[in-house]
């Protein structure tokens, strides 16, 4: 089996829930500390032995692409985060469509190769030696299946989330059956909630064109998986480690004096 090396990274959203300061700045670009939220997502794939990236962005999103510029600074201070910089490539999402059409952008970078799929509003801390992103790579090495994330959601936050239906395998794997798309609690069939960490192949291009627009007017990915899962095995890890959503204001509040509180020079 061929290693994994390829990353794709979704980061073209509108920023709704920011609003007015996506005006003029990505939320991707949103400071966790003295880092921006993509820094933290591109150290997670280099982390995770991923050395070819691609970021889909949107309108008004330069400043990611600009951030990952070679500076002067860089090599002064030594305090990027990178030992090697890893080949960073951009794509723009013409029209904001949904995380399955920004997928579809990444077509030509990925050819007949596996990839990983990360989030760009999303960070990971693992419980264990490997990032959390290895840890579905280890999976994916023992089945050769398509893997996404999932962790344990509580009853109150079933509704913001993809919810697996899936039958369980082990003590952490489970092979989907479906995913439902933010269910009310009551009819969830579980409570593992996607997060935001998949691994896919060239056979999802085919499940995306044959997807219809879904919820929010938006191409869904949790429809095209559901139609990759008649197709073939696919599998749920529940991670080891936390997850930081920096998906609204109060998320990324929290998220920042968390880390702030953990860190030795600011603690």
């Amino acid at each position: 089996m061929q290693r994994i090396r390829k990353a794709v990274i979704p980061a073209a959203g509108y920023g709704k829930r920011f609003y007015p300061l996506t005006r003029a700045q990505p939320k991707e670009m949103l400071p966790v500390l003295d880092k921006p939220v993509i820094h933290y997502v591109v150290e997670e794939a280099v982390s995770s032995g991923l050395d070819e990236i691609l970021i889909i962005v949107g309108a008004g999103k330069d400043a990611i692409i600009n951030y990952f510029d070679k500076n002067k600074m860089d090599d002064e201070l030594d305090n990027y985060g990178f030992k090697g910089m890893p080949d960073i490539y951009f794509v723009r999402q013409k029209e904001q469509k949904g995380l399955g059409d920004a997928i579809r952008y990444a077509k030509n970078f990925t050819g007949d190769d596996d990839f990983v799929v990360l989030l760009g509003d999303t960070i990971y801390k693992s419980e264990t030696e490997r990032t959390v992103t290895s840890q579905l790579i280890n999976l994916y090495e023992k089945t050769g299946s398509p893997s996404i994330i999932v962790e344990r959601v509580k009853a109150e936050k079933i509704r913001d989330y993809g919810i697996v239906d899936g039958e369980k395998v082990s003590d952490d794997v489970f092979r989907v059956r479906s995913i439902v798309e933010k269910p009310d609690p009551s009819d969830s069939p579980s409570d593992l909630g996607v997060t935001g960490i998949y691994i896919l192949g060239p056979y999802i291009y085919e499940c995306l064109e044959n997807i219809p627009l879904g919820r929010n007017g938006e191409y869904q990915l949790s429809d095209a998986y559901n139609l990759l899962v008649k197709k073939m095995d696919v599998f749920a890890l529940i991670m080891k480690g936390k997850r930081y959503d920096i998906g609204t204001k109060e998320l990324w509040i929290k998220t920042f004096i968390e880390f702030a509180s953990k860190h030795g020079g600011y603690g």
